[in-house]
């Protein structure tokens, strides 16, 4: 009897021990967490100096902790910070490359207008002198024009440059008829024979297939440029939800308050995380891709056929010719005008008076390569354009990818997978890593995703895209969409800037090709429908935009 209750004191006895023993364990020091908290930037008032019981935590698991409710909030306005800062510094290669790319193209173009009008004024004061400087604001407004298109104008290229020839033509005819006087109806009957005569040759039609081309890729690509900066900068600024928040608490900072502070996540772990709060930007990736693709055609086509530099340097010269070719052909023109037009009055004034034929038989002397301006912004379109492909090419699948390489980075997770945190303890991670995009977080393990309620401003972001994607595929074909909006120019703030939110509304197409078959409007529609704007187009335009488009093809394949 004796001997069996000692048997019971000495195993109580031992459960006692063990107990207390089993609550210092538990009670361990905070320091390290205190240290790691403190380095933060956070106070350490009411920071435990040892564990405590974790019945107050909202997030992390209700053990023996070192957080308090307060610590376990900061630490969560702690992760919503960090996790902002981790996008914005992934993604700020991609953000400076299109800012950067956008400021020296525009640069590069717009110098390079001022260049060449520099260089035709130059050499037509040379040239031609006194009469050159009497008509100069001919070829000024020509210049003025296309820099107002480049920059984002309601310009119509075609007609520009028919008017500009038109002006042309009506100024030298009075040169070289100027003993005649020629009212304003007689000036305007002669533009009516521009196409008939073609007094300047075929300078006019190469000359007009050459700029409209080269211009409305130049501005298109530069647009492009504009929006993917906006675009870029606008999705780095995360929406960040209140489960996201909790996620990310979860698997940055939960391990402070069960006392391992320098503990990281594992790998697949920060996947599912990752993918579950970037899954609307993962959405953007598809279109965006469309659209880097877009770009890149564009650049192709700088860099050969459309290649504004080939098209400016040499404009003096095409203008001169066309110049000199009037001037050759000036008597069967003029027969054929006051054929036309009626016998104009005399003006009592003999031709000679002002020695028009001298002043135009001083051939023209373009520039030697030594006295040419140099090249604009210290660069050349082919250099710029390889450049920028190289940067575009490297930027596809940026936001399905955007995750990962966060992840990737080395301060975020943990390489050993047996030695991480895995959102309860110190261990593997086993659960599969969901794909990326929203309608795939349905069955995420870490992040609870409303899958029915997309991103407005993806979905704003989404649309831009596709609607500069849609213009960019246009000029790759030689015409261009003119779209307009309620402030009509108005929103040109910026060098071929158009609209700064890729807020286009409605289209028009301009030029000699054929539309992209497929094009799709209802985008645009919506995208203005987005923004308050109710214009659109009307049936009878619909019909006879479709009949035209249908004829083009017509003819196209024919």
């Amino acid at each position: 009897m004796c001997a069996m209750w000692g048997v019971q004191v000495v195993f109580c006895t031992f459960s006692v021990l063990s107990f207390s023993f089993g609550g210092d364990s538990k009670a361990r020091s905070c320091s390290e967490v205190r240290q790691a908290y403190t380095a933060k930037g956070f106070s350490l008032v009411n920071v435990p100096h040892q564990e405590i019981s974790g019945e107050h935590l909202r997030v992390c698991p209700q053990e023996y902790t070192c957080c308090t409710s307060e610590m376990e909030d900061k630490l969560g306005q702690q992760s919503k910070l960090e996790f902002e800062n981790l996008v914005e510094e992934t993604s700020h290669t991609l953000r400076t490359t299109f800012v950067s790319r956008h400021k020296k193209f525009d640069e590069f173009f717009l110098e390079l207008l001022d260049n060449s009008e520099k260089s035709l004024n130059d050499m037509f004061t040379r040239t031609y002198g006194k009469l050159y400087m009497q008509n100069s604001e001919v070829f000024q407004d020509l210049f003025t024009e296309l820099k107002r298109y480049y920059t984002g104008g309601n310009v119509n290229l075609e007609e520009m440059l028919n008017d500009f020839w038109s002006r042309l033509l009506e100024r030298m005819f009075q040169l070289l008829n100027s003993q005649y006087h020629f009212s304003d109806d007689y000036l305007e009957c002669i533009s009516k024979y521009t196409d008939q005569l073609k007094p300047f040759g075929d300078v006019p039609r190469k000359l007009k297939a050459q700029v409209t081309r080269a211009f409305i890729a130049a501005r298109t690509f530069v647009q492009g440029l504009m929006v993917g900066r906006e675009v870029a900068n606008r999705v780095a600024k995360v929406n960040v939800a209140s489960a996201c928040i909790r996620a990310l608490t979860k698997m940055l900072y939960c391990p402070y308050c069960g006392g391992m502070p320098g503990l990281k996540p594992c790998h697949n772990y920060c996947h599912n995380v990752m993918r579950g709060c970037l899954a609307n930007q993962a959405d953007l990736d598809s279109e965006w891709n469309l659209f880097i693709n877009a770009m890149l055609l564009v650049a192709d086509r700088l860099e050969g056929p459309f290649n504004i530099e080939a098209v400016m340097e040499p404009i003096d010269l095409k203008i001169s010719e066309a110049i000199m070719t009037m001037q050759d052909n000036s008597m069967q023109v003029s027969a054929k005008v006051f054929q036309g037009c009626g016998q104009p009055k005399p003006s009592g004034m003999g031709r000679s008076a002002r020695g028009i034929s001298d002043v135009f038989n001083a051939r023209f002397r373009p520039y030697s390569p030594e006295e040419r301006p140099t090249t604009a912004a210290g660069t050349s379109l082919d250099r710029l354009v390889i450049d920028i492909k190289e940067k575009l090419e490297k930027s596809k699948k940026f936001w399905s990818n955007l995750p990962d390489d966060i992840c990737k980075k080395d301060k975020v997770t943990e390489s050993d997978e047996d030695q991480c945190w895995n959102s309860h303890a110190k261990a593997r991670y086993f659960p599969e890593v969901v794909k990326e995009g929203l309608t795939n977080q349905l069955n995420n393990p870490e992040v609870e995703v409303d899958i029915t309620r997309p991103d407005t401003l993806i979905r704003q972001q989404i649309m831009a895209l596709r609607v500069m994607t849609n213009k960019l595929k246009n000029a790759y074909n030689g015409f261009d969409i003119y779209f307009q909006d309620s402030s009509d120019e108005g929103s040109g703030s910026g060098s071929g800037s158009g609209c700064t939110d890729g807020c286009t509304t409605e289209f028009v197409f301009v030029g000699t090709e054929a539309p992209v078959v497929g094009a799709d409007r209802s985008d645009e529609r919506a995208a203005a429908a987005g923004r308050g704007q109710s214009h659109g187009p009307s049936p009878l335009l619909l019909a006879a935009s479709l009949a035209l488009t249908l004829l083009a093809w017509h003819r196209q394949w024919r």
